[in-house]
């Protein structure tokens, strides 16, 4: 997952699974041993998929079986590890993961990665941090335009612990001003896209009153400049509105050649720059006396495909099939329309125009939530039923997610359809 990974293959046997959680419940008493702050957690979960049966992929594999993989059901365990401690005026922070994962049908994987390894202190009144670390920004929800440096995937299906990025970072604080350069993956080569862009970025926070504004710059080594703003304005003791919006010079994309209905001898995708464009989010949170919450957000990216683009892509896609009954080999036409596949990761946001909604409780130990993104460009929809509950040392969650909407909405073409999950946790 990060520069730290290493991975190999390995059964998933009992043996496998008592090393993994020994290895987190004894590394902790040697830390404490030598005057280190240590917690953790140990982190099992199953997660059964349910393939789609329409789009690109499903098709494809519908004309060669196995042709666009698509993922399986899993079972997992991770044990996760933090350390803290001090060397004079500097102080350390760290986490690692470990993780075995027995996906169906396939071998077992072992991999582990840095989540967390960074030094900091303060020097001239400012405070600065080196290393790998997480740095979050911006004020949505669903999605967050000014988060240039984390760039974190949001909508989850289950929480996990966030992998930062190599940096070096300097802040300054006082009472209501907050300021925090950062240079992130300073040692990384310049053809390095998307998270892991070199760029130098600025964020300006501002406390006024009820409302709290972010500012924002960013120059990355290819992308360019992009400006942005954010504000958070708690309007009343129920009700929390917030809005971010971002310009920028160039986006990291991915782009095709062929958009027409002939056949490709070769990958027709590829990286590509996008031009100036703009991210826009409002949104709000209304908050009842008996805990119950209603968050409700609209956003607009233009890093994200065209509706224009999509029906180029839908046309496509009705036409490859076509080449089959006229004599051509199965495996080029199913190669064809596996690479369709690749639209999905042209941005976070597979439509421009987006509406989500999420609906909870919290009631003592127990929270649930229901959730739901709607594109109104072809009426698809993710909804998410969850529910958590959390002890003092455990904790314990499941739910269902349905990509729901016409067969023509991209949500629904998606390779995955419908996901189950439980996941439980124990911290120490």
């Amino acid at each position: 997952m990060g520069t730290a990974t290493t991975t190999r293959r390995t059964p998933l046997t009992p043996r496998t699974i008592a090393v993994l959680c020994t290895w987190a419940a004894c590394l902790p008493l040697v830390c404490m041993a030598q005057g280190t702050e240590v917690s953790g957690q140990i982190r099992s979960d199953w997660i059964s998929r349910q393939a789609a049966e329409t789009g690109p992929l499903a098709q494809a594999n519908g004309l060669q079986v196995g042709t666009a993989a698509v993922a399986a059901s899993a079972a997992t365990v991770q044990a996760e590890l933090r350390a803290s401690g001090s060397a004079g005026p500097v102080r350390w922070n760290a986490t690692a993961t470990a993780q075995v994962q027995a996906p169906d049908g396939a071998s077992t994987a072992t991999q582990s990665w840095i989540n967390e390894a960074y030094a900091s202190g303060t020097a001239l009144g400012w405070q600065w941090s080196a290393g790998k670390k997480v740095v979050s920004w911006d004020v949505g929800f669903g999605f967050r335009p000014n988060d240039v440096v984390q760039q974190e995937v949001r909508r989850t299906l289950a929480s996990e612990a966030l992998e930062g990025r190599p940096l070096l970072m300097a802040e300054h604080f006082d009472a209501d001003t907050a300021w925090s350069l950062v240079w992130v993956n300073p040692a990384e080569h310049q053809a390095n896209t998307g998270s892991k862009e070199a760029a130098l970025s600025l964020r300006v926070y501002r406390r006024a009153g009820a409302v709290d504004w972010h500012g924002f710059l960013s120059q990355g080594e290819h992308t360019g400049t992009s400006v942005g703003v954010a504000a958070s304005w708690v309007a009343s003791d129920s009700l929390e509105l917030h809005a971010s919006v971002r310009a920028y010079a160039h986006a990291d994309s991915i782009s095709t050649i062929n958009s027409g209905a002939g056949l490709s001898s070769a990958n027709p995708w590829g990286s590509s720059l996008s031009d100036a464009g703009q991210q826009v989010l409002i949104g709000g949170t209304w908050t009842s006396e008996n805990q119950i919450s209603l968050l409700v957000e609209a956003w607009h990216d233009d890093t994200a495909l065209t509706d224009s683009q999509w029906n180029s892509w839908s046309t496509r896609n009705q036409a490859l099939p076509l080449w089959a009954a006229r004599g051509v080999p199965a495996a080029a036409v199913a190669g064809n329309l596996a690479w369709q596949g690749n639209a999905f990761s042209v941005s976070k946001n597979l439509r421009q125009d987006n509406l989500f909604a999420r609906l909870s409780w919290q009631q003592d130990r127990w929270q649930t939530a229901l959730d739901m993104l709607y594109t109104p460009a072809d009426q698809g929809s993710i909804t998410t039923l969850s529910a958590i509950w959390s002890g003092e040392q455990f904790k314990i969650e499941g739910g269902l997610r349905v990509h729901g909407g016409p067969d023509s909405a991209v949500l629904r073409q998606l390779p995955v359809q419908q996901q189950a999950y439980v996941v439980g946790t124990w911290a120490f």
